[in-house]
């Protein structure tokens, strides 16, 4: 890996089937390695089986030591791992995937002090209510929420062989990039220096 760059996570949120979510993440993905300052890695959450049900103590309080299903190990080392992350979201009921707040419930200090990016989708809104939500959950989690995140409206219309019709999409892309690479690199160097005390 070079450490010069930041390692990136994409997480694709939903596990319906017959998603659009694996095309948006390997599309974003993509951009993020044409970027050239990340290190890019795609999780998709339909790779793992996230149980609903929590234990009892929570993660913030049993910080490492915190009960995980064996299963979850390779999910929580690459959100360990992560500097940054995209997190890929369809909107259901105005609101995201409960398989994304499942992935989400089961971590804590792994997305403290790290930038995160949306890129969603849907109809008429392009999955900006399901941005609204996880940027409130994010923020409890002490992650730092980047503003200018990708909305796709009607997406079903609106790409063809796994790429955007809007001309400017690669565009915009870059501006969320160049955001995020900014706050990774500021918070790894906030984070090598000091523990963040939350």
């Amino acid at each position: 890996m070079d450490n010069t760059k930041h390692r990136l996570v994409v997480v694709v949120g939903s596990v319906r089937e017959g998603r659009f979510g694996p095309v948006a993440g390997s599309w974003v993905a993509e951009q993020a390695r044409q970027h050239g300052g990340f290190d890019v890695e795609v999780v998709d959450l339909a790779d793992f089986d996230i149980p609903t049900e929590l234990p009892a103590v929570s993660p913030k309080a049993a910080g490492h030591d915190y009960p995980r299903p064996g299963r979850l190990a390779p999910l929580t080392a690459a959100l360990d791992g992560a500097d940054a992350f995209i997190l890929v979201t369809p909107e259901y009921n105005h609101s995201y995937p409960a398989s994304l707040k499942a992935a989400v419930d089961w971590h804590y200090t792994q997305w403290a002090a790290k930038p995160v990016a949306f890129v969603s989708y849907g109809g008429a809104a392009g999955g900006r209510h399901a941005v609204l939500h996880l940027e409130n959950v994010l923020t409890e989690l002490h992650a730092v929420t980047i503003r200018d995140g990708l909305a796709f409206p009607l997406y079903y219309a609106n790409w063809k062989d796994g790429r955007p019709l809007d001309p400017e999409a690669p565009g915009y892309a870059k501006t969320l990039l160049e955001q995020l690479s900014w706050w990774a690199g500021a918070l790894r160097s906030a984070r090598e220096t000091a523990p963040y005390p939350g």
